[in-house]
């Protein structure tokens, strides 16, 4: 291995992966994924499509979850930064319903691994954010749930946003430190709490 670093977290299985970087005063080279390298790190997972987003700042995404064709996620920033959160939907896990964020952007060159059986999100922090990631499993129409980005019941720590929870996931009267409004979906502005969502 060596060409990466994996760093776990508090949640099993959820692990932020840093690639060895070749730099000089021409630029620098990295590999930005390696099969061998990630077998040996534990993820022994076949990704089949890669994806690519642009959000500008302010924009939250999530968080969002497959119900029936469940997709492992590598997530990478290629340009910006932004905050990136997963939440544990596995029943049968310690941390069901506990949450992590991480910062990636296009300087650290982190790459988050989030396994099946996450809900996933993110905010944009910079002007823009050019968004990168493989998935497991190919779009399934009709597949994708999700859950309040804001429920008070997960308490997620968006970086720099302000505003008071109003008992549903509307951006409405919440910003950023500068100002910037946060800007959703309409489908992510209807999502209800985790323990509406998944009735307990």
């Amino acid at each position: 291995m060596g060409q990466i670093k994996v760093t776990k977290t508090d949640i099993k299985d959820l692990v932020i992966i840093e690639p060895t970087v070749h730099g000089d005063d021409r630029g620098y080279f990295m590999e930005t994924y390696n099969q061998n390298d990630m077998k040996e790190a534990g993820i022994d997972v076949e990704f089949v499509q890669d994806n690519q987003s642009m959000s500008t700042k302010g924009v939250l995404r999530g968080l969002h979850y497959q119900k029936q064709f469940p997709q492992a996620k590598l997530v990478r920033v290629i340009k910006g930064e932004v905050f990136d959160v997963a939440v544990d939907l596995r029943k049968d896990s310690e941390t069901y319903g506990g949450w992590f964020g991480i910062r990636l952007s296009e300087e650290n060159k982190k790459q988050f691994y989030v396994p099946a059986g996450f809900a996933h999100g993110f905010l944009v922090l910079s002007d823009e954010a050019e968004f990168c990631y493989k998935v497991t499993d190919f779009y399934h129409p009709g597949d994708e749930g999700g859950i309040a980005w804001n429920d008070p019941d997960l308490g997620i720590e968006w970086p720099g946003v302000t505003g008071e929870y109003k008992g549903n996931a509307s951006a409405d009267g919440y910003a950023m430190e500068d100002g910037t409004s946060l800007k959703l979906s309409d489908k992510d502005e209807l999502m209800k709490g985790f323990k509406d969502t998944f009735k307990f």
